[in-house]
């Protein structure tokens, strides 16, 4: 049986039972549950200084009536880096390569944030549409432009992350293949390569923190220019 590269990439299933579900519900048993108590312990008081700080950096250019989504967000953000960073552990499943899975999240988050500019400012939400000062006869053409750049904004998030997730496990497997054959012939040279496979995985960890960041990040200016 010959195994493609891209079978890293298929849902795994056990009995006949796609495993992608427990691959999503697995990670928040890492988070540590709130407590009333006046000292925590040290991976308590690093998540809520993580959650806060993130938190501030996030809302610092949303006005006052989007500081209600922070709870979503810092959820979001929490997340996504568990479920980009625990797929890099072997013999697991990162369900963020998945496109599908991807455009779930995002689909539905842009069209809350366009549904409440429709619906608390559409003369402002429609003028997004439209740019000042735009001459006459290129008013039909700007306006079809700028529909098509919001409507693709969904789409450029999924595409944005499963790709770079997609192409870092890629050139990992690639690079551990080849210390794998070179070592037999080429003890040097694959010694050489697997400190750059170590240098890569490092890499790949902050690729999967910062293109978690970047999602969040965007759909919080997307609801910036909604409310």
């Amino acid at each position: 049986m010959i195994l493609s590269f891209f079978d890293q990439f298929a849902s795994p299933t056990l009995f006949g039972m796609p495993l992608i579900l427990l691959a999503l519900t697995l990670p928040w048993i890492l988070v540590s549950p709130s407590t009333q108590r006046w000292l925590n312990n040290r991976l308590s008081s690093l998540q809520g200084w993580f959650i806060q700080r993130f938190t501030q950096q996030l809302l610092l250019p949303l006005a006052p009536g989007g500081h209600k989504w922070a709870a979503l967000l810092a959820s979001l953000m929490i997340f996504l880096i568990t479920l980009n960073t625990l797929g890099l552990l072997p013999y697991t499943f990162t369900p963020t390569t998945q496109l599908s899975m991807n455009l779930g999240l995002a689909v539905p988050l842009w069209l809350a944030t366009i549904i409440i500019g429709l619906r608390t400012q559409p003369t402002h939400a429609l003028a997004h549409l439209l740019p000042e000062g735009t001459p006459t006869l290129l008013i039909p053409i700007l306006i079809v432009i700028e529909t098509i750049s919001v409507l693709i904004r969904p789409l450029a998030l999924g595409v944005r992350l499963t790709a770079n997730l997609t192409a870092g496990h890629l050139l990992i497997q690639l690079i551990a293949t080849a210390v794998f054959v070179l070592l037999p012939l080429l003890p040097t040279v694959a010694i050489l390569t697997a400190i750059l496979l170590f240098l890569l995985t490092l890499l790949e960890i902050a690729v999967a923190m910062i293109q978690a960041y970047v999602f969040v990040l965007l759909l919080s200016l997307y609801l910036q220019e909604n409310i």
